[in-house]
């Protein structure tokens, strides 16, 4: 177990009041049991508005809000930098630091083992490691299912476009979820698959999803920035992934897999408050079942019976009784 440097203010504040924080416990205002706000740190490496780190920005703010933590972040780092940004956020004292290690995993690990004293919350496809090393990531292949299905009905041409940023199991997993959910509705549905090698370069998402339109696909999936311009523009709808935003493309939007990191980051504030975090792998609290991914569809633009379709299957998934598969390898075009 990490003993984080707030555990001892922390256990004298939970003594006088008689209480126990533990991972079991309701996670919000933890703040009013700490003596203080812990100090939390983030680490980007694309800008703060890229749809994955918003999430996690978001999730922060919130705590933020409440009190729990006091929050603070750089963006645009250069994976050539990683290292020194990691390092000055530890030497501030922070208590937790979370980040993304996708491209620096063996420099991120590094560094988080010279100061067992921080707790590190870091996006990995590889797993925790001791002392404080806890990873987590975007398990929504279970709405990016839904979703799919949604696609497989709809698309009238039987092609669809996908665009992703790099074959990494993290995508791969969610674009597969999406093949298999859109092939168990319509098993004559085609796909286009391009990576762009880049996590924010909506130009360059958006050229790949107009030579898809070109070769016939009327739906397209929305792994990066860019893809739902390209949608709008041609006038077919668009998948979206992690984040809503139906608002910023109306009639555009058919469905999206959705992902909100709260059930991690509160999770983490309440451990590294409570003095009981441990490297652990967090990619669970983004199921669905804790509240960590959602499916939602506009049901002025599907089929009635394609939204009770995938509205019973979401209920199968929450229930227990239908298990979406994961498959990291590479996705293929299949035409």
């Amino acid at each position: 177990m990490l003993v984080s440097k707030p555990f001892s203010r922390v256990r004298r504040a939970l003594m006088s009041a008689a209480l126990a924080v533990t991972a079991t416990v309701a996670l919000p205002s933890v703040a009013a049991i700490a003596a203080d706000p812990i100090k939390v740190a983030a680490i980007y490496t694309v800008p703060v508005e890229q749809q994955w780190v918003s999430r996690i920005d978001k999730a922060l703010k919130a705590a933020q809000e409440r009190g729990d933590i006091t929050y603070t972040f750089s963006e645009n780092v250069a994976n050539t930098d990683y290292e020194r940004v990691m390092r000055e956020y530890a030497e501030q004292g922070m208590d937790l630091v979370v980040g993304e290690a996708f491209a620096v995993e063996r420099a991120a690990r590094k560094v988080a083992a010279e100061y067992p004293d921080t707790a590190f919350l870091m996006g990995s496809s590889f797993g925790p490691a001791q002392p404080n090393f806890a990873v987590f990531d975007n398990w929504i292949h279970e709405p990016s299912y839904l979703s799919g299905m949604i696609a497989g009905a709809s698309t009238e041409s039987n092609v669809i476009g996908m665009v992703g940023g790099y074959a990494i199991p993290e995508v791969n997993r969610l674009m597969h979820a999406f093949m298999d959910g859109a092939t168990s509705v319509n098993p004559d549905v085609k796909f286009l698959v391009t990576f762009i090698n880049s996590w924010y370069d909506p130009p360059k998402a958006k050229e790949a999803a107009f030579a898809m339109i070109d070769k016939g696909a009327d739906i397209l999936y929305a792994e990066r920035f860019g893809v739902s311009d390209a949608a709008k523009e041609k006038e077919i709808l668009a998948i979206g992934n992690v984040i809503d935003t139906s608002a910023d493309y109306p009639g555009t939007i058919l469905s999206s897999a959705l992902w909100h990191m709260e059930p991690t980051v509160d999770r983490a504030i309440a451990e590294v408050v409570g003095g009981s975090f441990e490297p652990a792998d967090y990619g669970p609290f983004s199921f669905m079942s804790y509240g960590g991914g959602s499916f939602v569809v506009d049901e002025n633009l599907a089929d009635p019976e394609a939204v009770a379709a995938a509205k019973a299957k979401e209920q199968e998934i929450l229930d227990g009784l239908f298990r979406v598969n994961v498959n990291d390898t590479e996705p293929k075009s299949t035409m």
